[in-house]
């Protein structure tokens, strides 16, 4: 089967001039939107979730280190448009600006207003519980109350839990009998098994050494005894270190019954296909953006189609890996600037001014990369709305 980089992409006749790097532009023709398949059910071959970013109220004081100001409508209606394409959402997690501008007020009504969509579309939710709303944690019994407390939020909302990792646990911890004291503490407390979190160095500097080792293979042994011990309270590991081979490597070693839900957003097609014996699930920031050709993708993968499944996939992944370049922490900006050019929501802002992350030159290729993958639903609104941001960013033509 051809795949959808080799075939002729139909345009529309219309074309944006964009800046390169160095000073200078390359025109691109706009390619004819495609018609994609909704799919509000689940998957039968893969559990899929999309990490979810919030929408910033454009009139709301979201400047760096001010609470955040959320569009809720437009966050919502965000959520519906994954949950429409089958996917579960991943709430309040480093997409949705964790760390990075979204405090711990807006967290919570985050969390319960998206729990109470999910209920209401019968649609699958999990939710980040972390240490983030305290600053005074000098211990790691401190560590450990404060995890505590959100997780009987989450709890609380009806979502499951997402144990994300702790940047205070990663300052307080001497060793990894601090992170397994911690982490076997809560596993016997929570009440319905829980999604594991290993995020790595790329996407949070300060959780360098988590797990108690720089050294990846003993921060793993350190994993794996934790999730043999309380195999029955975790339903999967979400792990992202970026390392095909690490995942491949972890999965294999996992007790039976636990998924591994990828976090690699630069090698998500071959994992989540699998070799035959063993694939991963998914819970994804680069779902959030490419969510109809994801849907297309695991619609094949139920119906046993792996040369569609690979070709539905395979113009996502160039967007996917420029989103997500170094810094990586820096991906949210691709996200909430493609869903801004998608009409997903009003205006190109973010919480904590966190749209001046990324640079015209780097947006103009992740405009590039999305038009060729036929993902922008009305071409030549997506290209009036970033020609205003350059005439503002003064790289118009």
């Amino acid at each position: 089967m051809t795949s959808l980089t080799e075939r002729e992409v139909p345009l529309t006749g219309a074309r944006i001039d964009l800046p390169v790097a160095g000073g200078g532009w390359r025109t691109v023709e706009l390619a004819e939107p495609r018609e994609w398949a909704e799919h509000p059910g689940p998957y039968r071959s893969r559990v899929a979730f999309a990490a979810a970013h919030v929408a910033a109220d454009p009139w709301g004081e979201n400047v760096p280190g001010a609470p955040a100001a959320v569009d809720w409508d437009a966050t919502l209606a965000f959520r519906r448009h994954l949950f429409s394409y089958g996917l579960g959402v991943a709430e309040a997690m480093d997409t949705a600006q964790r760390n990075m501008g979204l405090d711990w007020v807006a967290v919570q009504e985050l969390v319960t207003r998206s729990s109470e969509q999910a209920r209401a579309h019968d649609a699958r939710i999990a939710a980040g519980a972390g240490t983030d709303h305290r600053t005074d944690l000098v211990s790691v019994d401190d560590v450990l109350a404060a995890y505590g407390e959100q997780v009987e939020f989450v709890e609380g909302t009806g979502a499951q839990v997402i144990l994300m990792a702790s940047r205070q646990l990663a300052a307080v911890a001497a060793g990894p009998d601090d992170y397994l004291r911690v982490y076997d503490e809560l596993l016997r407390q929570v009440r319905e098994p829980v999604i594991l979190h290993w995020l790595g160095e790329a996407f949070d500097p300060q959780l360098r050494g988590y797990w108690g080792s720089t050294d990846i293979p003993a921060a793993t042994e350190t994993f794996l005894r934790l999730v043999s011990a309380h195999a029955a309270k975790v339903d999967g590991v979400k792990v992202s270190l970026l390392s095909a081979e690490h995942e491949i490597g972890l999965r294999a070693a996992l007790p039976a019954g636990v998924r591994l839900y990828t976090g690699d957003d630069f090698n998500y097609p071959e994992l989540i296909r699998g070799d035959g014996d063993q694939h991963s699930d998914a819970l994804l920031g680069a779902f959030a953006a490419i969510a109809p050709a994801a849907s297309a993708a695991l619609a094949a993968l139920d119906d046993g189609d792996l040369a569609r499944y690979d070709a539905e996939l395979a113009p996502t992944l160039a967007l996917s890996r420029h989103v997500f370049a170094a810094p990586t922490f820096y991906y949210k900006t691709g996200i909430a600037f493609l869903a801004w050019l998608s009409g997903h929501q009003p205006g190109f802002t973010m919480v904590g001014g966190l749209q001046s992350a990324r640079s015209v030159v780097h947006l103009s290729e992740a405009f590039a990369l999305a038009n060729t993958a036929r993902l922008l639903p009305d071409p030549e609104r997506a290209a009036e709305r970033f020609r205003g941001l350059l005439a503002v960013a003064g790289a118009a033509r």
